[in-house]
C-alpha cells in the first residue's frame, strides 16, 4: 500500500466519495416521482469495494444499506466471470443473495470499472411505491409466508454491458400495482448509480488507480483506530438492553422481544441477541443482514459525533453481531418480513443503545418515539384511480441524549434519516384533507433533558371506502425506555372517528376506512434522560410557556414552582421542592 500520500489528497478522495453518494440521493429526489422517496427521502446510497469492503455511507437509513457488504460479496460469487462493465444488477430478496430487510425497497447494484478492472460497487436502493403481495407496500399481518408480501427479486441483470433487458424488467413492473410509477422510480435509481460510475471513473482519472485505492485503504484504518480508540473508553464489562413491539400482527397483544447484551472486550464490542424471541407467524421478523446494519447504527451513536462523516469498514472491523438462526432477529425462509424494519428493527436499535446506555451514562440516549405508520389503499375520487397513502408525518419526536433534549419533530424513522412530507403536497396527491398536526403538552418522556414533544395528528378521508393497514405502528402497549432515571415515553393511540364515535385501531391490524372517516394519531415524543428533578428550571419555564410542559407536570415532576398569572419562578421554594434550604 502507498504510504507518501499527501493528506490533503486522502481527505480529497475521501469526501468525493462521500459527496458523490450525497448527489446520488439528490438525483433520486429530484427525477422519482414516489411520495416516499422524492419527499420522505426514503432511500439510500453507498459505494463499496469490489471485496465488499464498505468505504462511502455517509447518509441514508442504517437498516437498507449498512449490511450491503453481503450483497455486494454474494454477487460477486453468484456471477463470478460474468460481471462486466455496463451491468446493473437488482434484486429485494432477504433471503437468497439479496441481503434486503423488506421486499418494498429494491436495490440497484452497478459495478464500477477503470481500465477493464473491476474496482467498486455502488448501490441505489429505495421504497418502492408497491411490490404487489396481498395488500400494497408489503404490510398484510397475515401473511401465509414471504410470498404474500410481494414479489421476490433475487439478484439478477436488468442491464446488461449497457443494453436493457426490457423483457425481465417488464415482468417485474407487470407484478405491482402501478407500474409506470414504479418504472421512474427505477430509471431514477439506476440514473444515480450511473453518476456515481461517472464520477468515480472521473477521481480515478484526476488521482490514478493506486492513489485512489491507498487513500481508501489510509482512510477505513484510521477509522478503524479511530472507533477501537472509542471503545476502550467504555468500560470492560457486559451490559444489557431489551425492547418488545406490540405484538407480531398474527397472535396479537403478545410482545415480541429482543434482547440485547453487549461485551466490551478492550478495543472490541460483541453485541449477541441470542436471548431474543423465537421467529414470529407474524410479519415483524427480521433476516440477519438487517439486525447487522441497525446494530451497528445503534452503536455508532454512542461514538464521538465527530466521527459521523467517517464510518467505514473500519468501523466494522470493531465489532461482532451474534443473532442465532431461528431468531426474530435472523429468521428463516419462507417467514414473513414487511414490518421488520420497524417493529423489530427498531427494537434492536432501542436494545442496543439502552445496553450502551448503562455502559457510557455521560452519552446516555433515550428511545425515539414509536412509530405510528398505516397504508391506505383506495381511489381517488378526483381521478378515478387507486392510491396508496402513506407517511411519516404522524410519528412523534426524538428521545433525549445526555445534555441535550430530544430534538423536536425528529422521526424516530431510521434515525431521521426519513424526514416528515409537507402538507401541501400530500394533499395534492392524495384525497385525504390535513385537520390538525400540533405538539402535545406532557406527551414525552421526562428527565433533567426531556423527549421530543409528542404529536396530535388529524385527518379526513375525502376519498372512497378502502382499507387501511395499521402496518409497522407501535408503542401502545410497549413503551420506549428513558436513560439514567429519566421517563419512557407515553403510550400512543390511533383512532378512526365516524359518525361521532372514536374507535381505537390497535398497531398490526387491517381496518376498513370509509369516506368522511377522520384518522386520530396521538404519537408521544421519546424517552427522558436523567432525574426530571434535575432540569434546569429556565427550561421548564420555557417548556411551559411553549405549551410543551403543564403548569401541574412543572410542579409535580419536574419541582418547578412558577407563578400562574407573572409566569415568573418562585426560587425559594423550587429550592424547597427539591430537597434544598
Amino acid at each position: 500500500m502507498m504510504t507518501d500520500i499527501h493528506p490533503t489528497t486522502v481527505s480529497t478522495v475521501w469526501h468525493a466519495m462521500q459527496t458523490v453518494c450525497k448527489e446520488m440521493r439528490h438525483v433520486m429526489d429530484r427525477t422519482a416521482q414516489n411520495f416516499l422517496i422524492t419527499q420522505l427521502h426514503d432511500q439510500s446510497a453507498g459505494i463499496w469495494s469490489a471485496k465488499g469492503e464498505t468505504i462511502a455511507v455517509p447518509e441514508g437509513l442504517p437498516v437498507q444499506f449498512l449490511g450491503s457488504q453481503f450483497p455486494v460479496r454474494d454477487l460477486m460469487k453468484k456471477f463470478k466471470g460474468n460481471i462486466n462493465p455496463g451491468d446493473v444488477f437488482l434484486t429485494n430478496d432477504p433471503y437468497h443473495g439479496g441481503h434486503n430487510c423488506h421486499l418494498p425497497d429494491w436495490g440497484f447494484f452497478r459495478p464500477i470499472f477503470y481500465e477493464g478492472e473491476l474496482l467498486f460497487f455502488t448501490l441505489a436502493r429505495a421504497h418502492q411505491q408497491d411490490t404487489g403481495g396481498s395488500f400494497p407496500g408489503g404490510y398484510f399481518p397475515n401473511g401465509h409466508d414471504i410470498h404474500a408480501e410481494g414479489i421476490i427479486i433475487p439478484p439478477m441483470k436488468v442491464i446488461e454491458a449497457g443494453v436493457e433487458r426490457t423483457d425481465v424488467l417488464e415482468l417485474i413492473w407487470n407484478n405491482v400495482r402501478f407500474p409506470e410509477g414504479v418504472r421512474i422510480d427505477n430509471y431514477a435509481m439506476i440514473a444515480s448509480t450511473k453518476i456515481c460510475e461517472d464520477r468515480v471513473v472521473e477521481l480515478l482519472d484526476n488521482y490514478g488507480r493506486d492513489t485512489v485505492l491507498a487513500c481508501v485503504d489510509q482512510m477505513i484504518d484510521r477509522t478503524e483506530r479511530a472507533v477501537r480508540e472509542q471503545i476502550r473508553q467504555i468500560p470492560d464489562g457486559v451490559y444489557e438492553g431489551a425492547a418488545a413491539t406490540d405484538d407480531d400482527g398474527t397472535e396479537l397483544d403478545v410482545p415480541v422481544w429482543v434482547r440485547a447484551k453487549v461485551t466490551i472486550e478492550g478495543d472490541h464490542m460483541t453485541i449477541d441477541f441470542s436471548g431474543s424471541d423465537a421467529q414470529r407467524k407474524g410479519f415483524v421478523n427480521c433476516v440477519y443482514a438487517a439486525t447487522y446494519a441497525i446494530a451497528v447504527g445503534a452503536a455508532i451513536l454512542i461514538f464521538d459525533p465527530d466521527l459521523t462523516p467517517y464510518h467505514n469498514e473500519g468501523t466494522l472491523r470493531c465489532m461482532d453481531i451474534i443473532a442465532p438462526t431461528g431468531r426474530v432477529v435472523n429468521c428463516e425462509y419462507p417467514a414473513t418480513v414487511g414490518a421488520s424494519p420497524v417493529n423489530v428493527g427498531y427494537q434492536i436499535r432501542e436494545s442496543v443503545l439502552e445496553a450502551l446506555s448503562r455502559a457510557r451514562p455521560e452519552r446516555a440516549i433515550a428511545a425515539l418515539g414509536k412509530h405510528r405508520g398505516d397504508y391506505v389503499f383506495a381511489v381517488d375520487p378526483r381521478t378515478g384511480e387507486r392510491y396508496v397513502r402513506t407517511s411519516f408525518d404522524y410519528d412523534g419526536s426524538g428521545g433525549a441524549v445526555w445534555g441535550h433534549d430530544g430534538y423536536q419533530g425528529l422521526l424516530g424513522a431510521q434515525l431521521g434519516a426519513v424526514t416528515r412530507g409537507e402538507i401541501e403536497e400530500m394533499e395534492i396527491r392524495i384525497p385525504w384533507r390535513m385537520l390538525k398536526l400540533r405538539m402535545v403538552p406532557d406527551f414525552s418522556g421526562v428527565g433533567r433533558w426531556r423527549g421530543g414533544p409528542g404529536v396530535h395528528w388529524e385527518a379526513v378521508n375525502e376519498g372512497s371506502d378502502g382499507k387501511m393497514a395499521t402496518g409497522s405502528s407501535d408503542g401502545d402497549e410497549v413503551l420506549g425506555f428513558g436513560a439514567v432515571g429519566g421517563g419512557e415515553m407515553p403510550p400512543c393511540r390511533t383512532y378512526l372517528r365516524r359518525d361521532g364515535e372514536l374507535i381505537r385501531v390497535k398497531p398490526h391490524r387491517m381496518v376498513d376506512i370509509k369516506t368522511g372517516d377522520v384518522l386520530v394519531k396521538h404519537s408521544a415524543g421519546g424517552g427522558g434522560v436523567g432525574n426530571p428533578a434535575e432540569r434546569d428550571p429556565e427550561a421548564v419555564l420555557n417548556d411551559l410557556r411553549n405549551g410543551l410542559v403543564s403548569a401541574e407536570a412543572a410542579l409535580d415532576v419536574y419541582r418547578v414552582a412558577i407563578d400562574a398569572e407573572t409566569l415568573v419562578i418562585d426560587e425559594a421554594e423550587t429550592r424547597k421542592l427539591r430537597g434544598g434550604e
